[in-house]
């Protein structure tokens, strides 16, 4: 007999709370981690309020009590919204780190969207930036500005500055991000492979190599697990997203070995999102699970398995 949408809910949201409570990597069937780390090394996690209904005060507060490191947000638009986010910031004791990007489909006006707003970004001095540069269909000519740009303010201000594996931009897939990779050097970046194996319909084991090159060039990650026909599971801790979340905690590791060895900072970001990236119900619109318990769960997970 067909559950009712009530009793749809009800039982999913159950699921969801006796998975929460379950030992964390005995749930997970997760192999166990170790590394050893160089001094240097540190692990610092941040929340998103994407998807987050209340004000910038209600967030902080909330990612504070949570656990959180600190926030990343987008870079305000405004003199006055940046004033208030660093008071803010700074009254939980919160880290944070700030998006910046483009939105016109012409490259020229693209780029000076861009440098506008990594400049204001810049002049705050967050623990990072992180870059939805460009756009998939400009050239690589076309998208050498934004890279050669944020390595010049990087050298310039001491702020580290990453580009995001995210789909509709530069870095959009993984053999598109080898040439880049391969052309600027100093090119360092969020991964977010969830979007990878949704652009190439796979786990990405046909383009290990590549990959593996990502993963030497990582800085900060965006952490959310997707699979071949999307860009993120339902749920994580449901087991029949398993091998797809073995396989990006297999690429989180990677990243962490090398950040461990070399003694350099590493930051993270819980990033499952509402929806629609979050699957929901049709007509009601109502998500399958919890995307705040959903991200503080791996926040949690991360920090037991490589915090040190």
């Amino acid at each position: 007999m067909a559950l009712s949408r009530r009793k749809f809910i009800a039982s999913t949201a159950q699921f969801a709370s006796v998975a929460a409570v379950l030992p964390i990597f005995e749930s997970l069937e997760l192999e166990k981690f170790h590394f050893a780390a160089t001094p240097g090394y540190s692990l610092r996690i941040f929340g998103t309020n994407w998807g987050f209904d209340g004000d910038l005060e209600q967030f902080c507060l909330k990612a504070k009590a949570e656990g959180y490191d600190g926030i990343e947000v987008w870079c305000p638009g405004s003199k006055e919204g940046r004033q208030t986010l660093l008071a803010t910031v700074k009254k939980h004791n919160l880290g944070f780190g700030l998006l910046v990007g483009g939105g016109s489909s012409d490259p020229v006006k693209h780029f000076s969207e861009f440098k506008t707003s990594l400049a204001d970004a810049v002049a705050m001095q967050p623990v990072y930036i992180n870059c939805h540069s460009g756009r998939d269909y400009f050239t690589l000519e076309q998208n050498r500005p934004f890279i050669e740009l944020t390595t010049q303010s990087t050298a310039s201000s001491g702020v580290p500055i990453y580009h995001e594996t995210h789909r509709a931009r530069i870095l959009f897939a993984a053999h598109i991000t080898k040439q880049y990779l391969e052309t600027f050097p100093a090119l360092r970046l969020t991964l977010d492979i969830s979007h990878w194996c949704n652009v190439h319909h796979s786990l990405l084991d046909d383009q290990q190599a590549t990959v593996n090159l990502a993963l030497s060039r990582t800085a900060h990650i965006h952490a959310r697990v997707g699979h071949d026909q999307g860009p993120q599971v339902s749920d994580p801790r449901a087991p029949e997203w398993a091998n797809a979340l073995k396989a990006h905690f297999a690429w989180w590791d990677t990243v962490v070995k090398t950040k461990a060895s070399e003694g350099k900072p590493l930051t993270m970001l819980a990033e499952f999102g509402p929806p629609t990236y979050m699957p929901a119900l049709p007509y009601t619109q109502m998500p399958l699970a919890n995307q705040w318990e959903i991200n503080a769960h791996m926040m949690k997970l991360w920090r037991e398995r490589y915090a040190k």
